[in-house]
């Protein structure tokens, strides 16, 4: 009995002296995704005008690193507050930890180059080496194509300069040790040349990350089907707010039509829309409509082409419930 007592507590020794050496390597070997690339992005009117629609219309990077008024349907910007950052991602809408979006006007990045930007939207590691949660998508940006993320970094060197000092994000245990293992090297594309293909509204869905928010997680881990929805956030107040299924089975966009999808985003876009004002309790959503409705018909009707593409998944989703 003592010999087994003994050899399990070797075991147990053991495994501690494992698990110690693994996090210690996660926490000060990683993330590893390589060098800052030594790049300069070229500041033309095509390249801003092109990031200006990416950053405001399809990867929405100023839905969450601007002022959101969440008091008003879908929490448009506020205006004055494009990139100043500041949005939380806390425990209280299910994230392991508090991640706040980073200020991203030259107030605050004029001490980065472009290859840390780059690197940061693609690889999903800023300019210390920190790693960054992928609430921010940079696993889906870095299978865009270069050029696009180039477009990017010129526009948001344009942004008006905002002084607004965000807090820094803090990661939950254990996420504070497995956020190091999440950013990877990118792995690049190009963009689709027929505008009306698949493959272009692959590319565009992805630039959307629609796979992040449509897709369950919990605690940053994906676990549910791929598009199928039910991804959910705890809104003020106590009520439910679940992603929807957008894949083409009845219980998602089966019977529509890309008339009624590309309407159901158009709608936001008529000059007379004005976005109601939200009580606590009342339905309110994450979905940045306001934004995604600023996309090209054009753009719409191939994202809606590739999500008809996909296999359809059974998965009615209840898609408010209010507080109790």
């Amino acid at each position: 009995m003592k010999r087994i007592m003994k050899f399990l507590g070797y075991i147990f020794i053991l495994a501690c002296v494992l698990i110690l050496g693994a996090l210690t390597y996660a926490k000060t070997m990683l993330p590893s995704v390589g060098e800052v690339p030594n790049l300069k992005v070229a500041m033309t009117k095509e390249n801003i005008a092109r990031g200006k629609y990416l950053a405001n219309n399809v990867m929405v990077c100023m839905d969450c690193h601007s002022s959101r008024d969440w008091g008003s349907f879908a929490g448009p910007p506020k205006e004055g507050t494009l990139g100043m950052g500041g949005e939380i991602f806390d425990q209280k809408l299910g994230f392991p930890g508090k991640f706040v979006a980073s200020n991203i006007t030259p107030a605050n990045l004029k001490s980065w180059s472009d290859g840390e930007i780059f690197r940061a939207i693609t690889s999903g590691v800023n300019k210390d080496g920190r790693a960054l949660f992928p609430v921010m998508p940079h696993i889906s940006y870095g299978q865009l194509d270069q050029k696009d993320i180039f477009a990017v970094i010129a526009y948001i060197r344009t942004l008006k300069p905002i002084e607004h000092k965000t807090e820094p994000s803090v990661a939950d245990f254990p996420m504070n040790f497995i956020i190091n293992t999440i950013p990877q090297k990118a792995e690049f594309s190009s963009i689709p040349s027929d505008k009306k293909s698949v493959a272009y509204g692959k590319y565009l869905t992805t630039a959307a990350a629609c796979y992040d928010c449509h897709t369950r997680q919990e605690k940053g881990k994906f676990v549910g089907e791929p598009f199928a929805g039910g991804f959910e956030f705890q809104l003020p107040g106590g009520a439910t707010l679940r992603s929807a299924n957008i894949t083409p089975h009845p219980t998602g966009i089966g019977q529509w039509t890309e008339k009624q999808f590309i309407k159901r985003f158009k709608d936001y876009a008529n000059p007379n829309y004005v976005a109601p004002k939200v009580k606590p309790g009342e339905f309110q959503t994450m979905m940045p409509w306001n934004m995604y409705a600023g996309m090209t018909e054009e753009d719409l009707a191939a994202i809606f082409k590739y999500l008809k593409s996909l296999e359809p998944k059974n998965n009615a989703v209840t898609r408010f419930t209010p507080s109790t």
